[in-house]
């Protein structure tokens, strides 16, 4: 029989009536509507449960004496004050930055406003300098950092590698891809908003951790102004404190608790928001208003969330069974506005032994390294630059409304002056007591000038173009006006302008390189999470096989580190192409133009090759030149067929004649005679030596027909045809000089011609 089963009857109103044994044991309850618990196994109802016991990364707030808890809350929000206070410089210049960016539209001011100018209708514009160099770089960025088919290549280091090993990877990376731009749909956007960020106040940062909400490795963005760091740590892993700001709404905070990662305590309601100038100049930027006077139940909680080193009592660091009085690494949460610590974590590894070494949650994306923790970026290095061209476009914008619209002086007879501060709008004027004395006969234009504008202009123009150079955005003029520019000289100017940005590239490479490690880390942690929600490889995941392709790979950036854009990387390949046009026997040309289209963002370049099989065969355009070449080797045969023909006959009529002059038969009988023989036989050998030299002259013109058909070769590829037009004019030269029948002649001219045909295909 089966054991006995506990029945219990749950009621939501009424007075509960328990009843209760000798030994004060509940054993039934009576329920205010006639339902009863009661308790078939023998076990009284009120027995206290078991405590669960404590994992290693749970959650050790309710276990901390409460004095002890309150000591640690009071240290680590002075600590946190601490922080804030020694970076407020760095506050306001990046408050002052996103003013420069210029995205508020900003009417001409009015006279009397608050942040008027003294004369009404002055221009408010900015110059987009510093607006213009951090979309430039967040467009390169997104391009490289992004790829469309995914961030992440796999780089196999095992030292065993297999056809099974391969294959895995292959998997991998195929599906870490999968994840990455459709699982985790927010890691794009995410990230495409941080480089923008990054390139302009010169950090970024991506905390990468398992979300207990969405139960998955998740790497999303930090804002700069959110992660809070005291200015004299150098970097991460050295600050004393990391401090995790977020906003958090009371239904995510209640999620938290319900599924006990935060302590399940009453908060008090959320205080109104304080901001800073800078969080108010970003909303201000975005026309938004801060909400103070709304229900406190609608706003939301300021989370600290802080990565710190303390010494617990009750959970003391020991070392050889003794307390060791070492400070060792948690993260602690804290509920700002109740001053209530949620939770308390151990940030370090079970098996970290003798000296616990803190875990990794956050990367850091740098612009250019700073001075102190926070870095360099676009704001730093244009914002002078920027404020300077601001203030001398506005000069001549006000310079050319004055000259258009000047203001003027008129008198006013009789009566005090009680001011000498005139504001005079553009059109309008202002009211001068003279007492009697005039004023170019009561009225004077002021005397705005207009000299000096051009120079202002070009100085305008130097400041943007230096700071577009410093900033890494100018225009790279590469061969302007010419189409035969070297390619390495291409390579030297385009390496020289973007020189900068080749640094930043790299950076934030090893960045991304360090992100894929952690995330992976997180991934190997919880591998049932990533691949039990569906791949895209037809790979079957199971843990064993899961890890072991983890192990032996790493995940590294697509992107390529010496490469920081697409127009390098294509003159990149055309620098290959020219090498192997120079060197055809050194490269393969199938895998270079595969590279090439690669590189232009086809994401398979062999659909557009022929088949394997028609690459031996020549080209269409060549075999219609071997088909035109062959027609006229066929003219040229007949032609000298004839030609052999009419020599022969020649000949033959030549020997004749010969022949008889030999026999004294057309021998003149005494000087001065003219016989009829001796007329033929004059007339016969005329003939046959005339039609001789019309054979010789028939094979000189055949052997000056192939030369210029080799000059004219020769004209289409200079380099190539050069040493080929010396071979064919010696041939030429051989079948006009060997004395030699009309035969050989033809001969040698076909064999010239059909030299000449070979040349072309192969020069084609």
């Amino acid at each position: 029989m089966p054991p006995p089963a506990n029945i219990e009857v749950h009621v939501d109103a009424g007075e509960d009536a328990p009843v209760i044994d000798d030994n004060d044991n509940v054993v039934r309850i009576e329920h205010a509507d006639g339902s009863i618990t009661v308790s078939l196994d023998g076990k009284p109802l009120n027995e206290p449960k078991p405590e669960k016991p404590i994992e290693w990364f749970d959650n050790l707030a309710d276990k901390i004496d409460a004095a002890e808890l309150s000591r640690i809350t009071d240290d680590l929000l002075r600590g946190v004050e601490e922080d804030l206070t020694s970076r407020q410089d760095w506050i306001d210049d990046r408050a002052q930055g996103i003013k420069l960016l210029g995205l508020k539209i900003e009417l001409p001011n009015v006279q009397g406003a608050a942040d008027g100018a003294p004369v009404e209708g002055m221009s408010k514009v900015r110059h987009p300098l510093l607006l213009e160099a951090v979309v430039r770089f967040n467009a390169n960025a997104r391009s490289e950092f992004l790829p469309t088919d995914g961030p992440v290549k796999i780089r196999n280091d095992s030292t065993s590698a297999n056809v099974l090993s391969d294959e895995l990877a292959s998997a991998l990376e195929m599906d870490m891809n999968h994840y990455l731009t459709t699982r985790a749909s927010e890691y794009y956007p995410d990230t495409d908003r941080m480089l923008l960020m990054a390139g302009f106040g010169g950090d970024g940062f991506k905390k990468v951790y398992k979300c207990p909400l969405r139960n998955r490795a998740v790497s999303e963005s930090v804002d700069a102004e959110d992660l809070i760091v005291n200015q004299s740590a150098t970097d991460l892993t050295n600050a004393q404190r990391v401090t995790h700001r977020s906003m958090m709404k009371p239904s995510t905070v209640r999620r938290m608790q319900i599924l006990g990662i935060y302590r399940d305590i009453s908060l008090t309601d959320a205080k109104a928001p304080t901001t800073d100038a800078l969080e108010d100049e970003k909303r201000a930027q975005q026309g938004i208003s801060v909400n103070t006077t709304g229900r406190p139940q609608d706003r939301e909680r300021e989370i600290y969330e802080i990565y710190c080193e303390l010494d617990i009592v009750g959970f003391e660091h020991k070392h050889h069974g003794k307390d060791s009085g070492l400070a060792v690494p948690y993260v602690v949460t804290i509920d700002t506005s109740s001053r209530e610590t949620l939770s308390v974590v151990r940030n370090y590894g079970k098996d970290d032994a003798p000296l616990p070494v803190a875990r990794k949650r956050f990367v850091k994306w740098p612009f250019i390294p700073g001075l102190g923790f926070y870095d360099i970026g676009l704001l730093h290095i244009l914002g002078n630059t920027t404020n300077a061209v601001t203030a001398a476009w506005r000069e001549m914008l006000d310079c050319g409304m004055f000259a258009n619209f000047p203001g003027y002086l008129m008198a006013d007879n009789g009566g005090r002056q009680n001011t000498n501060i005139f504001r005079v709008p553009p059109g309008g004027g202002a009211s001068v007591k003279t007492n009697g004395v005039p004023i170019k006969d009561a009225v004077m234009p002021l005397p705005y000038s207009t000299q000096g504008m051009a120079a202002l202009m070009q100085l305008v123009e130097n400041m943007a173009e230096t700071g577009r150079r410093i900033g890494g955005t100018a225009e790279v003029q590469v061969g302007e006006g010419r189409a035969d520019v070297p390619v390495g000289t291409v390579m030297a100017m385009i390496d020289q302008a973007i020189k900068v940005m080749n640094a930043v590239h790299k950076r934030m490479h090893s960045a991304q390189a360090e992100e894929f490690q952690l995330l992976k880390q997180v991934i190997k942690e919880n591998p049932e999470t990533f691949f039990e929600s569906g791949c895209k490889s037809k790979t079957t995941w199971d843990k064993q096989k899961f890890l072991m392709a983890i192990d032996n790979c790493s995940l590294v950036p697509q992107a390529d580190p010496n490469t920081s854009s697409a127009g390098q990387r294509m003159m990149k390949i055309m620098g290959l192409m020219q090498l192997q046009d120079k060197a055809p026997a050194l490269y393969d040309p199938i895998k270079i133009h595969t590279a090439a289209l690669a590189a232009m963002g086809w994401s398979n370049p062999e659909e557009f090759f022929v088949p394997p099989s028609a690459r031996a065969q020549p080209p269409p355009q060549l075999l219609q030149m071997q088909r035109e070449m062959d027609d006229k080797t066929k003219v040229a045969d007949a032609k000298v067929a004839t030609s052999q023909a009419q020599a022969k006959v020649a000949e033959a009529r030549a020997d004749e004649v010969n022949a008889k002059i030999a026999m004294g038969h057309f021998e003149p009988k005494h000087e001065g005679a003219s016989a009829p023989e001796s007329k033929e036989t004059s007339l016969d050998v005329a003939t046959a030596q005339a039609k001789i030299m019309d054979a010789h002259t028939r094979r000189a013109d055949v052997g000056l027909k192939a030369r210029e058909l080799v000059v004219n070769d020769q004209n289409r590829d200079q380099d190539r045809e050069a040493r080929q037009e010396d071979a064919a004019i010696g041939l030429a030269k051989e079948v006009i000089q060997e004395p030699k029948d009309a035969a050989s002649a033809g001969k040698r001219a076909v064999g010239i011609m059909g030299q000449i045909g070979k040349w072309i295909g192969r020069r084609e």
